[in-house]
This record gives structure tokens, sequence and C-alpha cells, in this order.
């Protein structure tokens, strides 16, 4: 396959509110997911644009590489069978995106499997070392896939999905109040 050209890089802007807490010198910012210590507002509400944030998933050996400009659109955990052993973990845990958000660079290789429900998968992996770095799916074509591990970010938002739970291994515990699907 021949390299994607990555999209031009589009200057986004997030609006932010400071909001007091009532307690002196002390205030909240709402929307981003980390926490900032910032001085008081003083009561007063107060909107800041800031850039939003850039995220860089990559392969193993950073040939392949998928740029997000926005937060994910849901952030899932898969126990099936084939999320198991595409991944060679107990779950395949991903971020889906709105395609025109994801910019890919790098050259890649395909893979395409047939869901037990029919859905057809095209996983897109570096010929190098062999990560996958993205993947889309038939019926959702506006969306890409993106493997969490691939940002190599433990701040990254946690999952709010979990499905195909009877092939769950016993050891592991989802967060508590995601929504399941067995």
């Amino acid at each position: 396959m021949s390299p994607v050209r990555p999209n031009p890089t589009v200057n986004r802007m997030r609006r932010l509110t400071l909001r007091s807490t009532g307690r002196a010198g002390s205030c909240l910012l709402s929307g981003i997911s980390s926490r900032a210590r910032l001085p008081s507002t003083l009561g007063v509400a107060t909107t800041l644009s800031l850039p939003m944030s850039l995220r860089t998933a990559s392969c193993s050996c950073g040939q392949l590489q998928a740029q997000v400009t926005t937060e994910p659109l849901r952030v899932s955990v898969c126990h099936c069978l084939a999320c198991q052993r595409r991944t060679g973990s107990v779950f395949g845990a991903q971020a889906r995106f709105a395609k025109k958000a994801v910019s890919i660079s790098g050259t890649s290789t395909e893979f395409v499997r047939i869901g037990n429900q029919g859905t057809k998968t095209t996983f897109r992996f570096c010929p190098n070392c062999g990560a996958t770095v993205c993947y889309t799916m038939s019926g959702m074509e506006d969306a890409v896939a993106i493997p969490v591990g691939a940002f190599a970010d433990p701040s990254f938002p946690a999952p709010t999905f979990s499905v195909y739970e009877e092939r769950m291994h016993s050891w592991i515990h989802m967060p508590s109040g995601i929504e399941r699907m067995a």
C-alpha cells in the first residue's frame, strides 16, 4: 500500500470556562479531562480559548502514525477472542474518532477480517514492526478506531463501553458505571 498523506493541521481552539469553587484561591476548569491549579476567578466565570489537544498514536518503530485533533467519540474494550488474538492481550482497548479528525502518515499494510455478525474490519498496521495503528469498519465509514495503547498515554480517558464480556477473563474488572454488552 502506498503512503497515506496527512491532512493539513487545522488550528482549532477549545472553549474553556473557569468557575470559582467558593474557596479562596481555587477554581474549576471545565472542558478538559485533566486537572489544573489556577488562580481564583473571585466568583466570576471567565472563558478562555486554548488550543485543542493533539494526540499522536504510533506503531512501535514510529514509522506509522495517526494524529487526532479531537477527543474520542467513545473509548471501549472488547473481550472477543479475535481481539485477544489480534492484540496478544486479554482484551482490545480502542478509541473511536470522527474520520475527519484523524490524519494518518506513514506506510501501512492491511488485514481484513469478517466478524461474527458480518462486519468487515480493515486493520492497518506497520509493515516494519507489525503494530496496528488504526482500523475501520464497514457501516461506520465516518469513524476510525485507534488502539488506546498506540497513544502510550496513561492519562488517556477510561473506557465507557465493554463488549463480549462472556469471554472476559475472570480476573478482569471493568470500571464501575461502564456500559456493558454481553
